[in-house]
């Protein structure tokens, strides 16, 4: 954040979740070397989940919470609730 200093020079600031504030912000790295490519990041599987909940020691719930839009599954905690 301080090399780019976004917030004093563009108006843009990241919130808690490391998300651009205004939520309108657009940014990105250009490549322009002739191998380089575009490519999209699929949907997390709850295994997945569970290793990284593992690794940063973290409880799965708050991870599930924290990477809710892209989760390819239902967490068991929402399922229950909309019994």
């Amino acid at each position: 954040c301080r090399l780019l200093d976004g917030e004093r020079s563009a108006g843009v600031s990241l919130t808690e979740s490391y998300a651009m504030w205004p939520g309108s912000s657009v940014s990105g790295i250009y490549l322009a070397h002739p191998e380089s490519y575009y490519f999209g990041v699929a949907k997390v599987e709850r295994d997945q989940v569970e290793d990284y909940a593992r690794r940063k020691a973290m409880p799965l719930a708050e991870v599930e919470r924290w990477l809710g839009p892209i989760l390819n599954y239902v967490p068991a905690h929402y399922a229950e609730a909309a019994e």
